[in-house]
């Protein structure tokens, strides 16, 4: 009688080990270093909540004009077109606040990438432009996010 309650414990025991590895998600590898660096740009007590905040948004901009790109009549064709719903954007998540005055060093770099990668005209964008544009917030998200892990 006394094996058959240890067999069980042990059963028991082996049952709830391998639940409980089943259960732990497995570590994500590191990300590749982004294309800029915003490493210490975000300062302050809301630093990391910024940083997540920018990280989203610029994700959210690049699958949205990949998103746009897609559709047989892409509603945002310009330069112009992007730079209004990436402020419309910035506007309705940050609920008006600019997190580009509360972090210059910020705005300074993310800047300077952009224009960079996308120069600066408004004018009508084809295919291989519009995947710059995406490429470029993908990157701008991927830094905001390991500004956040530093």
């Amino acid at each position: 009688m006394n094996s058959r309650i240890a067999i069980g414990l042990l059963i028991l025991a082996g049952l709830l080990w391998a639940t409980q590895k089943r259960d732990q998600p497995s570590p994500l590898p590191p990300e590749p270093p982004a294309a800029i660096d915003l490493t210490g740009a975000f300062q302050g007590p809301d630093a990391a909540e910024d940083a997540a905040t920018v990280a989203a948004m610029s994700a959210e901009i690049a699958a949205l004009i990949e998103w746009d790109g897609q559709q047989e009549q892409p509603s945002f064709n310009t330069g112009r077109a992007f730079d209004v719903l990436r402020t419309r954007i910035r506007e309705f998540m940050c609920r008006g606040e600019s997190l580009g005055e509360k972090h210059p060093a910020v705005r300074q770099i993310v800047g300077s990438y952009l224009d960079e990668q996308l120069g600066n005209g408004g004018g009508e964008l084809p295919p291989d432009q519009r995947a710059k544009w995406v490429k470029a917030y993908r990157e701008i998200a991927r830094a905001a996010r390991h500004a956040i892990a530093q």
